[in-house]
């Protein structure tokens, strides 16, 4: 249990540092949320619309600026913890994939990196919820941090399995920002009236603008919605984690397979095994 211990607090300690050390990251983190949202206060318009919330099975009559400060900080921070996750990831495959095949456990590798995860997305959430709240007293605000960090699991566990199947750092960043613009841009009321077609139940934020929209306007506490989120991220992490134990598994032949071109040991050069 002690070995088991020392072996995951080390992956997670290094996996925490190389996020401290992405100046982009924490730049965007510091400036980027509190620009977003006070550009929402400041342009978007004040006037009511209509959103359907499934998870209550009514439509509600919600103030479109504070709905779009929802889905600002759902952007924001899903682009944030989503850029976060996959640069890391894909920065340290290589040498992750040098320690699996050494023998380090794959598992540890893998719980450090969502440990990392967990703790990059619990903050920056709970600094965008702190950062609304500035503008605008939603009605729970716990409940909506907990909704954006349903988001920031999502596309956190979206960019470690990004960074586990493509093979340039820009594909990825394409991938990321194109599908949270997307998800966002299909579920805000205000950019799009038709928000309440059936085609955002598929999208990965989902779950987020329900409890979100619920979270800011009504006292109701949607709990399987929040449950979507992570839901997303459980899927995505199995994805990566399937790619990464296929592309550091041991190819090596077993001694009973020998190839009958390969010479014995000792005889000059060491065959192939």
């Amino acid at each position: 249990m002690r070995r088991a211990w020392i072996r995951y607090s080390t992956a997670a300690r290094y996996a925490l540092l190389e996020h401290l050390r992405n100046r982009l990251a924490l730049v965007l983190v510091v400036f980027f949320i509190p620009t977003w949202i006070t550009l929402v206060y400041l342009v978007i318009d004040g006037a009511d619309v209509p959103f359907l919330l499934r998870a209550t099975g009514e439509t509600v009559v919600v103030h479109g600026n504070h709905v779009s400060k929802i889905s600002g900080a759902v952007n924001a921070v899903t682009l944030i913890v989503g850029f976060m996750m996959f640069i890391v990831t894909f920065r340290s495959a290589e040498f992750d994939a040098r320690l699996a095949m050494a023998g380090y456990p794959r598992t540890y590798l893998l719980a450090a990196k969502l440990t990392a995860l967990l703790v990059a997305a619990a903050l920056v959430c709970a600094y965008a919820v702190a950062v609304i709240r500035l503008y605008w007293a939603p009605e729970q605000p716990v409940m909506l941090w907990l909704s954006l960090l349903g988001a920031a699991l999502a596309f956190g566990g979206i960019g470690v399995m990004l960074a586990s199947l493509l093979r340039g750092e820009l594909e990825g960043m394409f991938c990321i920002i194109m599908l949270s613009i997307i998800d966002m841009g299909l579920q805000n009321p205000v950019s799009n009236p038709a928000s309440d077609s059936d085609i955002v139940t598929l999208l990965p934020t989902y779950g987020t603008m329900q409890t979100g929209v619920a979270a800011g306007f009504q006292d109701s506490v949607p709990v399987s919605h929040l449950f979507l989120g992570p839901l997303w991220f459980v899927c995505a992490v199995l994805v990566a984690a399937t790619a990464f134990r296929l592309r550091t598994r041991d190819r090596r032949r077993s001694p009973l397979r020998r190839s009958p071109f390969s010479r014995a040991p000792g005889a000059g050069v060491r065959g192939v095994v």
